[in-house]
């Protein structure tokens, strides 16, 4: 690939990725909590393997970012670039009614360049959060039926930049900068089954923007002639945001067949309200055990604060969230010529959380199997190609107490490029 190929095919991509992250990759009730579901902000390598983040590292030959943890940036020893989509199919259940749901987008857009040889920088456009839902629930005022129907899209994007940088023979250290932003859309309304009753509909959108900032450290030791052990801790601080936008609630009839809307009058209109969303203290301690380019194995634990959660001085019920994630990659034969297959990164690993909502006396909980391979494709003497595939086998929430259940899996597809762009060649 040329240089003028390598720079057109960056830009276009920054340039479509701009606006692939405001859509809604969702379809979930439960993203109506909060800013809505957050995405983790992962590349397939490390969602592959549960979702390690802390102690990861390199977890192979090639130079991979890990965005989670800004300290693993010191490890970079070639300029990288990232790029990968998501799809994920939902199936939805309550009581004995399901339905399925499709999503897709831009799933990241990252870079990471060498400063010296012990430290880099990373830069890109990840997703942060997404809401998508659309759903009714049933309801009596008075003597009348009423149906509630609530339905929402949207989604925040993260750009960061972030440097890391190693601090001593053993220990890194390092730091992201990020810019949030993002649309939010609500729509609620009450619909009465008499068609000779007003209905009320009120709208809901909120433009979101703000910096967070993300700290992290790693401690690497040997414990064998070949085998590292690293101890990692990431944090992302307490941030607050801005929020900006406007609220509409009409009142409306159906016509006499009962299949249109015809409004009456409106009732409120908020333009320009303003407000806060403070975003609480995030915690992920792990570690792992690495033997380079032949195995790993780790484990993550995780703590969000969502209590401190608000939204202008409130919180809206979320509780704290806790998580674990393992994971491990075996690659058989790194340096293999006749065998495609030893040269191919076979990752696994599971997660648990115990999300920040809490629902009808219950907890709603998730948890996932993860599967994936890295594939290394044919390369030159300074640049390296690698297709990483991942999937998430999942389910959030459960059928008690009356409760939605879903169940779903999720693919990604991330293309990496490790390419010495700024290596200086000497000729005789």
């Amino acid at each position: 690939m040329t240089k003028t190929l390598k720079n057109i095919l960056i830009c276009a991509c920054f340039l479509s990725g701009l606006g692939a992250f405001a859509q809604s990759t969702t379809s979930s009730p439960y993203s109506q909590f909060g800013i809505g579901l957050i995405s983790g902000s992962q590349l397939p390598q490390n969602r592959s393997l549960g979702g390690l983040a802390a102690g990861l590292r390199n977890p192979s030959s090639y130079s991979s970012i890990n965005i989670l943890n800004p300290a693993s940036y010191s490890a970079i020893r070639i300029t990288t670039f990232d790029i990968g989509v998501y799809a994920g199919n939902t199936t939805l259940s309550k009581g004995s009614v399901s339905e399925s749901a499709f999503d897709a987008s831009l799933n990241h857009l990252t870079f990471g360049i060498p400063v010296t040889k012990t430290s880099a920088l990373s830069f890109g456009l990840v997703p942060y959060s997404s809401k998508g839902y659309n759903f009714r629930s049933s309801g009596m005022v008075g003597t009348q039926a009423v149906d509630y129907v609530y339905s929402a899209e949207g989604g925040i994007s993260k750009a960061y930049l972030g440097y890391g940088i190693k601090a001593g023979k053993k220990i890194s250290i390092g730091a992201n900068a990020s810019y949030l932003f993002g649309k939010l859309k609500e729509a609620r309304s009450a619909e009465y089954a008499d068609i000779s009753f007003l209905n009320s509909s009120t709208q809901q959108n909120n433009s979101i923007s703000g910096l967070t900032f993300d700290l992290g450290l790693q401690y690497e030791t040997a414990i064998s002639k070949n085998v590292n052990f690293i101890l990692g801790y990431a944090a992302s601080t307490s941030s607050k945001l801005k929020s900006s936008g406007s609220l509409l609630t009409t009142r409306f009839y159906k016509n006499g067949s009962g299949n249109a809307n015809v409004a009456v009058d409106s009732t409120q209109f908020v333009e320009n309200a303003a407000s806060t969303i403070q975003l609480p203290m995030l915690h992920t301690l792990g570690f792992t055990m690495q033997r380079t380019n032949k195995w790993l194995f780790g484990a993550d634990l995780s703590l969000g604060q969502w209590e401190n959660y608000r939204e202008g001085n409130v919180n809206p019920g979320l509780q704290n969230s806790m998580g674990l994630a393992v994971g491990g990659q075996i690659t058989p034969d790194v340096n293999s010529v006749g065998n495609y297959l030893k040269l191919v990164d076979y990752r696994f690993g599971f997660k648990y959380d115990k999300t920040y909502i809490h629902l009808k006396n219950k907890d709603i909980n998730q948890m996932a199997v993860t599967l994936g391979l890295g594939l290394p494709l044919a390369s030159n003497r300074s640049t390296f190609y690698k297709i990483n595939l991942g999937t998430e086998l999942g389910q959030r929430g459960s059928l008690q107490n009356n409760l939605v259940r879903e169940r779903y899996v999720n693919f990604f597809i991330g293309f990496t490029m490790n390419d010495q762009w700024f290596q200086k060649y000497k000729f005789d």
